[in-house]
């Protein structure tokens, strides 16, 4: 009976001490503050571009205006998860069986100076294999393939964003690592196929103790004890290539590193540590996007707008809208259009396919800031 008693005490204390130790990693957070002043662009200015059934993440639009999308990445989904919208439907593209024997999970999209789609494909936090694809749009052929090693994407790992630099060699993808929490870029040179991880835990990669609070819901999760806090999330190339943008999600600052030296496998750890520059204080945010006069704009998860940051570090609301549910992926399109998509993450993660589905459609927005920035991007 004693030892019944000890077995039952023993296992009662273990699963407290699991409990706690699981709020403490995951659960404990602040509210954060509301950035956001009056629109620059009032509400008849937010075109909605497209609508789908599913949750759309990653975006981008080419210099012809053609738009490409994903299924965002962390709700399931059967049969093809990127598309094309041509003749008002969702295509797929590249061709199903294509995308079958290709992807797993992709994510982050981007279109490059070569008119190439690139895709990432976490592969299901790294459980699966994941990879980098680029597809030429004029072929629809694929003309890049790498399935990165697990030093660069460990089991854990979330590649989530890609950006590709002006000369179409190194490509820049964020690894938000929501569960490892070690958030870090990887860099990859298609010319010499190496890839490394870089900035890995770097304090302006990391999420700081913001709970994120939507109209919806507040963004906790098993009672209470996880809540949903990601790091490195949205990464932007300034046009010209010199800088790459860096915003984690709960994270309250913007931060820039000079892309040569992170490409830079001669620079140490500490050095490029050193590199790392704060741009201003920003919200919540998801996906950024930098424009020809060194604008980077920032989505707000929480108000569903969408900032923008001039080199000063000053921040003006552009839009922000009941419309826009979560503000997930940004990219310039020609005519100065500036197209955000809206996975309305808040009502979608870890739900249930059925209420996926009852909270469609989704939506695809654009507006016009008065900036350009290069298509795709």
């Amino acid at each position: 009976m004693k030892f019944l008693v000890r077995t039952i005490v023993s296992v009662l204390l273990l699963a407290a001490l699991a409990v706690g130790g699981l709020w403490l990693y995951f659960g404990t957070g602040t509210d954060y503050k509301d950035l956001t002043t009056r629109p620059a662009i009032d509400e008849p200015g937010l075109e909605t571009v497209l609508s789908h059934s599913a949750p759309i993440g990653g975006l981008a639009v080419s210099a012809g205006g053609r738009i490409f999308f994903a299924v965002q990445a962390d709700i399931g989904a059967d049969g093809p998860r990127i598309f094309e919208w041509r003749d008002g439907e969702a295509q797929p593209f590249p061709a199903p069986a294509l995308q079958a024997a290709l992807f797993d999970t992709p994510a982050g999209l981007t279109i490059d100076r070569a008119n190439r789609l690139w895709v990432v494909d976490p592969a299901s936090h790294g459980f699966g294999r994941p990879r980098i694809v680029a597809i030429d749009l004029d072929t629809g052929l694929v003309v890049h393939e790498h399935v990165f090693p697990r030093q660069a994407a460990p089991r854990g790992s979330f590649l989530h964003e890609i950006q590709v630099d002006p000369a179409g060699r190194m490509v820049y993808i964020a690894d938000t690592s929501l569960w490892r929490k070690a958030p870090a870029v990887v860099v990859y040179d298609t010319l010499t196929r190496e890839s490394r991880r870089r900035l890995e835990k770097h304090p302006a990669l990391v999420a700081e103790d913001w709970i994120i609070k939507t109209p919806v819901r507040e963004m906790r999760y098993v009672g209470g004890l996880v809540s949903y806090k990601p790091g490195l999330r949205g990464i932007a190339l300034d046009p010209t290539g010199r800088w790459l943008y860096l915003g984690a999600m709960t994270q309250g600052l913007l931060y820039r590193v000079p892309a040569a030296t992170l490409a830079d496998a001669a620079t140490s750890a500490s050095e490029l540590a050193g590199q790392v520059e704060q741009v201003g204080a920003k919200p919540l945010s998801d996906g950024l996007a930098a424009d020809l006069e060194g604008n980077v704009y920032v989505t707000d998860v929480e108000h569903g707008a969408v900032l923008r940051m001039d080199p000063a570090g000053n921040l003006q609301t552009i839009v922000r809208s009941p419309r826009i549910r979560w503000a997930q992926s940004l990219s310039f399109g020609p005519g100065g259009w500036l197209y955000v998509s809206d996975s309305a993450l808040a009502e979608t993660l870890l739900k249930p396919r059925s209420q996926v589905a009852d909270r469609a459609p989704y939506h695809v927005f654009r507006f016009r800031p008065g900036t350009s920035g290069v298509p795709g991007q």
